[in-house]
């Protein structure tokens, strides 16, 4: 998966099947550039038309104390009203695609994540942060509101009230908040995030693809459903495994009592 096309994002295997995705912009917080936005579309693009062997993704910020700061404040400034909608057009459509992409996607989140920064964690499946971390969604203190999903995917997390709370104050929050509101699925010691989002990335990447994808799918497109409709959604993604190569390699390892090898088949 690496391309050394990408200008703004740093594409490395943490291991044969993961694949960790760098915010890499260091000099300013990692902020989002029109660039980065490309670069971002293009990755998850990638990822969604030709996984290849990768099995797990960890998205994380170039450094130690920044995962990304929201967007490129000084690139913004001066920009047109037309040349500003059009740049967030990609933002846009760069965040669908990581939230439509069908591999399991973990925020490792090494530093501060402010505004698009925070929505980008978000957007992924789940989130491990360093508890020296910070969080906001400061878009309100300088005259725009949430625009990559922070308004939909704030309150699915953290409930009604308390995204209200977060969205129109503004105001940042630690890492322990983080966790106890749900935004966070654990708090690590700095420096050590990436270390816990690879284990857990190697323990999917070791689980039949095919039903990591189907059960990432049901989670993500049920949970916007009535539960009956869900429910049949879920039966359908299920059907779909009983016929692959895995569901026999994984009946058959248990009975042998082996580890099996999954195909993705």
């Amino acid at each position: 998966m690496s391309d050394p096309s990408y200008e703004t994002i740093a594409l490395e295997r943490a291991s044969p099947r993961v694949l960790v995705v760098r915010l890499n912009r260091p000099a300013v917080a990692n902020a989002l550039n029109t660039q980065m936005g490309r670069d971002l579309l293009a990755c998850w693009t990638a990822l969604t038309e030709d996984a290849r062997d990768v099995r797990a993704v960890i998205l994380t910020g170039a450094g130690d104390r920044i995962f990304c700061a929201g967007g490129d404040l000084k690139e913004r400034n001066g920009m047109t009203d037309d040349a500003w909608q059009r740049q967030h057009e990609i933002f846009e459509r760069a965040y669908w695609a990581l939230m439509d992409c069908p591999i399991p996607v973990i925020a490792a989140v090494n530093g501060h994540a402010y505004a698009g920064g925070l929505e980008m964690v978000l957007a992924c499946d789940f989130a491990y942060g360093s508890s020296a971390a910070r969080f906001a969604l400061t878009e309100v203190t300088i005259g725009i509101m949430p625009g990559a999903g922070g308004t939909q995917n704030l309150p699915r997390a953290v409930g009604e009230r308390r995204a209200k709370e977060i969205i129109l104050t503004g105001k940042p929050f630690s890492a322990e908040q983080a966790l106890e509101w749900g935004i966070l699925n654990r708090v690590c010691e700095p420096g050590e995030v990436m270390a816990a989002a690879i284990e857990t990335a190697e323990v999917i990447a070791g689980n039949a693809p095919l039903s990591v994808r189907q059960a990432k799918k049901s989670i993500h497109y049920g949970g916007q459903m009535d539960v009956r409709t869900g429910f049949r959604f879920e039966i359908e993604a299920y059907n779909r495994l009983v016929g692959t190569e895995d569901r026999l390699e994984g009946v058959r390892s248990f009975n042998e009592k082996r580890k099996p090898d999954f195909k993705g088949r």
